[in-house]
This record gives structure tokens, C-alpha cells and sequence, in this order.
């Protein structure tokens, strides 16, 4: 008899359901970047990694996104093309990642966009405006959230050209590669639009990427036959800060912009008392202002990565990794490398507290296109209005 009870419930134990598989942890959701992490553009990769990093770590403190865990495997390629090769080639066939996300720069872009392609892996809200990404018809694997570099320097030769000066009077200070294109394309194709476009190239200054070598930028443009009243520059910090510097002790009344990705924070502390009047477009609003969102990114910010500053660069990574969530929970819980695009793509006239709705459509892979201006006045940044006296 004893022996008969042992056999029965040995059956029953082996007969039991184990864990259901709701129970069981599920694999994370991996996303790549490939971002400079090192050399002279460390810091402009570090804050969208930072801003990333603290919305995925919001949505994992709130349980994931069904049941899985979000984890960012970001590696460096010091701005430097090759290197950015070989790290979407790891974490596309290595870490199979769900998709590329926040990578930053134009000629890294130039080469892994075909990688992303070949592929089809996504290569979502790349930190640049270049138009490679924005082709017609739009790639199905490259999908933005900023506006255009065309679109910023539009913006700005609108504003210029409001205050009175002429074409032939704005000078441009480009890095000499494919970021240096695509802004003084956007300086052409805002002179066009506006009916403006000059007989003659306008002056412009260029120096090496990865480098701080300006002055012949600046002989250049020094030497020209008409002085410049605007200088607009597409550079990043370190080049733009000692550029400005150089400059002002021979250009002193000139208005001088840059476009967003030059790192606002950065250039205002490489220059101190210099970045005085600096006028800088923005593809996010102001991290200070009082906006729903702006507010979030200034609560998570500090309980996810506390004693990081506020930026633009840094808000404007959480606001891609904030879309991006919402195509993963629009994608339901077996997402994949082509149902994640299609779930973005589905998202139409969102409000997410922006200040401005955001969408997509299928003919169109750009969430936003506001620009936003902002000007450096006693080491802070204000909201800028090239119409306002106050600012000529």
C-alpha cells in the first residue's frame, strides 16, 4: 500500500504544470549605437546616449515593455567612419539587435546606412540632419526624428535675410566632409527658396574633421571681396569655439549661427565670455521650458542619472528613445526587425508633449520638422526671434 501511494505521487509531481510562460523572464529587447564615446566628439555622442539611456531606464523601473527589459549597447567609433563600420556589423550580426538607434554624425552615416539597409535592420532618430537619410522615396530602414540640417540653415538665412542682409554678405565655416555638405546645401536651397539665390557660390571656409586646424577657414573668408555680416557654421564644438575665438578679434560685428549638432552646451563652455550673442537653431525646445515632456526629461534625468546637466543634445535623445517605445508598444509583444517599423510608421499627429504634434507617414520618415532658435546671453541660453530688435 505504501509503496502504491509513493508511485501515485510520484506520477502527480511529474504530471504537474511547471511555470506558465508568463512566468518565465523574457529575453531583453537589445538596441545598438554606434556613437562617438571617444576623441574630439565625445561629448556630443555621450549626451544622446545619456538622454536614451534615461528614457529606457524609466520604462524598465515600470516593468519594460511587456515584460522585457530595454538594454542600449552603445560602442565607439570616435566619429571615425571604419569604426562605425565594424560596430554595426557587431551588433547587427553578433548582439542581433532589434535596431540601430541614436547614432550620431553624417560620415558615419555615409557608411552605415547602406549596412542597415543591406540588412534590413531599422536605423532609427540618427543624431544628424544630412539628406542621405531623407531620400524620396524614403528608405524603409532609416526613420528621423529631427528636422533637416537643410531645414535649420533655411531657418536661419530666412531670419538673415528678414534682418536686411544680403546673400552675397553671409560666409559659411563648414567641416569638410559630407556634415559640411549638407548644411551649405540647405544655406543654398534656403537663398532659392526665398528667391535669393546669388549669382556666384557664397564664400566659404572649411577645415578637416576630427581636427582644429581653422585658420585657413577663416583667411579664406577674412579675404574675401565683400565682409561678411553672418557667418554660418556647421561644425562641431572644438573647431567652432577656436573658429569664433580667432574670429572675433577681426570680424567683431558679425552675427555668427550654428546649427544644432555643433553641441550647444560644449561650445558655451569651450568659449565662456565668447559665446556671447552665439545664435544656435535647436531641434527640441528649450529643456527648461515648461513643457510636458521637457519637464518628464528634467524629473527622469535626475533620478536616472544624477549630476548630469540638461541639454539639448541629451533631451534630444530621450525624445527618440520616447517614440521609439511607443512603435514597441505599438508592435505588441512578439516585435521584430520589420513590425517595428511598420508600428512606427503608424504613428500619425501624436501628441507627446513637444509643443508640437509628431508623425510619420510612408512618404514622409521625419517625426518633426520645427526648428527652434536660441541665442547665448550671459552664459545661458534664451529663445531667439530674428524679427525682435533686441536681437540685431
Amino acid at each position: 500500500m505504501v509503496k502504491l501511494v509513493a508511485m501515485l505521487t510520484l506520477m502527480a509531481t511529474l504530471q504537474l504544470p511547471g511555470p506558465t510562460s508568463a512566468e518565465q523572464p523574457r529575453p531583453p529587447i537589445k538596441l545598438g549605437m554606434s556613437t562617438a564615446l571617444s576623441g574630439p566628439s565625445q561629448t556630443l555622442g555621450a549626451e544622446i546616449k545619456t538622454g536614451i539611456e534615461t528614457y529606457l531606464a524609466r520604462v524598465n523601473e515600470e516593468g519594460g515593455i511587456y515584460g522585457r527589459r530595454l538594454e542600449l549597447i552603445a560602442m565607439d567609433d570616435g566619429y571615425v567612419p571604419e569604426e562605425a563600420i565594424r560596430n554595426m556589423n557587431a551588433l547587427i550580426d553578433e548582439e542581433k539587435v532589434l535596431a540601430i538607434i541614436g547614432n550620431m554624425g553624417t560620415p558615419t552615416a555615409q557608411v552605415t546606412v547602406p549596412i542597415g539597409t543591406e540588412k534590413k535592420t531599422l536605423m532609427f532618430g540618427f543624431g544628424t540632419g544630412a539628406g542621405l537619410l531623407r531620400t524620396t522615396p524614403p528608405n524603409r530602414y532609416v526613420i528621423n526624428y529631427r528636422a533637416s540640417y537643410a531645414q535649420e540653415t533655411a531657418f536661419m538665412v530666412q531670419g538673415l535675410l528678414g534682418q536686411g542682409i544680403l546673400p552675397y554678405e553671409i560666409a559659411i565655416f563648414a567641416q569638410d566632409d559630407g556634415y559640411g555638405d549638407a548644411g551649405y546645401a540647405g544655406v543654398m536651397q534656403g537663398l532659392e527658396a526665398a528667391g535669393k539665390l546669388p549669382g556666384q557660390p557664397l564664400v566659404q571656409g572649411r577645415y578637416e574633421r576630427n581636427t582644429v586646424k581653422v585658420e585657413k577657414a577663416l583667411l579664406k573668408i577674412v579675404e574675401a571681396p565683400i565682409k561678411p555680416r553672418a557667418i554660418i557654421m556647421i561644425g562641431i564644438y572644438e573647431p567652432s569655439a577656436k573658429f569664433i575665438r580667432l574670429a572675433r578679434r577681426v570680424l567683431p560685428d558679425v552675427t555668427y549661427l550654428n546649427v544644432s549638432f555643433v553641441g550647444s552646451q560644449a561650445i558655451m563652455n569651450a568659449l565662456g565670455p565668447d559665446s556671447e550673442g552665439l545664435v544656435i537653431t535647436q531641434v527640441v525646445p528649450h529643456f527648461d521650458s515648461d513643457l510636458p515632456l521637457t519637464r518628464e526629461y528634467l524629473r527622469d534625468l535626475k533620478a536616472f542619472v544624477p549630476g548630469a546637466d540638461p541639454g539639448f543634445l541629451s533631451l534630444e535623445g530621450y525624445v527618440v528613445a520616447r517614440i521609439f517605445v511607443e512603435g514597441l508598444r505599438r508592435a505588441g509583444p512578439d516585435v521584430d526587425r520589420e513590425t517595428i517599423i511598420d508600428a512606427l510608421l503608424s504613428i500619425e499627429n501624436a501628441d507627446i508633449g513637444l509643443g508640437t504634434r509628431i508623425g510619420f507617414t510612408q512618404e514622409n520618415h521625419q517625426a518633426s520638422q520645427m526648428v527652434w532658435a536660441t541665442v547665448i546671453r550671459s552664459g545661458h541660453f534664451e529663445a531667439f526671434n530674428f524679427e525682435s530688435s533686441n536681437n540685431k
